[in-house]
């Protein structure tokens, strides 16, 4: 086929398309019709709002636990000959962002009011939160200040102070210290003052983490304490190649990933978003019979057309193209609409959650007013829905595009199926009906 003759076929079937759709304006084809976009443009609408709250959901608890806990990568075991070459390996590395160095340890905590909760001690630079833009973005003061020079201060997270009742300016002990093997196990010399309290998004973290300066870390871990250097990268999915890397040019270190933490934790979060995805996907499956049906009715009513074009040399592949391409259009126009919606709502949460939650309560408002005007008092605004406005959606490009291209490839598989039936038609059947 030449390439004249394929823009040709191309032209004459959108024209016949075309065509047949201002016919079909008015009556069931064009309710039909109109369905569809609506429901393929809701469910991606839909889709995009529901993934773009989930993942900012989610990426909260992520972030704060690579940020704060895990790091994208942890190395241990460098001997100290190395540690300069380490750190210009990384200072070279265009894809490693900071490195820190950490002591971390497991203790038993007592405040000064009571309550003892166990805690994971992080000895961490007292200057870090300028060296690494993640842990400062994740690591919110509450109160007072990160730890100072002093070798006695401490930073307890939200969770944490709240359960053992201490506050900036309290002093806590830790009865109870793992670390290095040198370090005394209990002891009543490990009193520590709170300089001040954080919160991140994890609270995992806000209810069992606490800092100390790495300056006196021998002191309170032991000199023999596991020394740890934690990686920040710039995507932290490409942790894998930047380990081989790593391990071949210091062979005998230990690094690990940070797909190793939190690994079922992770997997939960994976397996819920999926589910839910797959739970609203099934609006894409709805409309898809609803295209299925209402083109086979399509077909049918156009047969005289197709046997006249039968009659005048159209192959069948072409016209079974005329109503494929009107599949397309239908799936297109939703995944704009909804593409274009979705995004407005998903940069605008907030707004919209607390509109909804004036439209509840004023529904409920005037509901009571008029069934039970003395429960009036008791008629508030839903405070879930201030919890869902202030979760910040995360869109993905990827994600969006995706599932644009779900929309508009579900009507296009749909009308395939139907215009199946063209194939099996022909001019002296149809003539003969009529």
């Amino acid at each position: 086929m030449s390439t004249n003759h394929f823009f040709k076929s191309i032209y004459w079937i959108f024209s016949v398309s075309k065509r047949f759709s201002r016919v079909d304006r008015k009556g069931r084809s064009a309710v039909t019709s109109l369905l569809a976009t609506l429901g393929i443009g809701f469910g991606v609408m839909t889709l995009i709002v529901v993934m773009s709250v989930m993942n900012g959901f989610q990426m909260s608890f992520i972030d704060s636990i690579l940020e704060i806990s895990s790091y994208h990568i942890r190395v241990q075991n460098l001997d100290k000959a190395d540690e300069e070459r380490f750190l210009q390996f990384c200072e070279k590395n265009k894809k490693i962002k900071s490195v820190s160095m950490f002591y971390e340890a497991q203790a038993l905590m007592n405040g000064n009011k009571g309550g003892t909760n166990s805690v994971i001690i992080r000895a961490v630079d007292k200057d870090c939160r300028l060296k690494d833009e993640g842990f400062d973005r994740e690591l919110k003061m509450l109160s007072g200040h990160f730890i100072e020079a002093d070798e006695k201060s401490i930073v307890l997270g939200s969770s944490l102070a709240r359960s053992m009742g201490v506050r900036p300016g309290d002093e806590v002990n830790l009865l109870v210290m793992s670390g290095g093997s040198d370090v005394q196990l209990f002891s009543d010399d490990r009193i520590f003052n709170v300089s001040g309290i954080f919160m991140t998004g994890y609270n995992q973290i806000n209810s069992s983490y606490a800092f100390i300066n790495a300056d006196y870390a021998a002191k309170v871990m032991g000199n023999s304490a596991v020394r740890n250097w934690g990686v920040k990268i710039t995507r932290y999915s490409d942790d894998m190649h930047l380990i081989y890397e790593l391990e071949k040019n210091f062979p005998g270190t230990k690094i690990s990933s940070w797909r190793e933490y939190n690994k079922s934790f992770f997997g939960a979060l994976k397996v819920e978003k999926n589910i839910l995805m797959l739970l609203v996907a099934l609006i894409f499956v709805v409309v898809a019979i609803n295209i299925y049906n209402g083109m086979r009715r399509l077909v049918f009513e156009r047969k005289s057309e197709i046997a006249v074009f039968s009659a005048l040399g159209a192959r069948k592949r072409e016209i079974k193209m005329i109503f494929i391409f009107r599949g397309f259009i239908t799936g297109f126009l939703g995944a704009v609409f909804g593409v274009i919606f979705g995004l407005l709502i998903s940069y605008n949460t907030d707004v919209v959650f607390n509109l909804a939650a004036k439209v509840l309560y004023l529904g409920q408002y005037l509901i009571t007013s008029i069934t039970a005007p003395q429960n009036l008092p008791y008629v508030q605004v839903n405070s879930t829905y201030s919890l869902y406005a202030s979760i910040p959606a995360r869109v993905f490009p990827s994600e969006v595009l995706a599932i644009a291209l779900f929309g508009v490839v579900s009507p296009l598989a749909a009308s395939w199926a139907a215009s199946k039936n063209v194939l099996k038609m022909t001019v002296s059947e149809v003539l003969h009906n009529e």
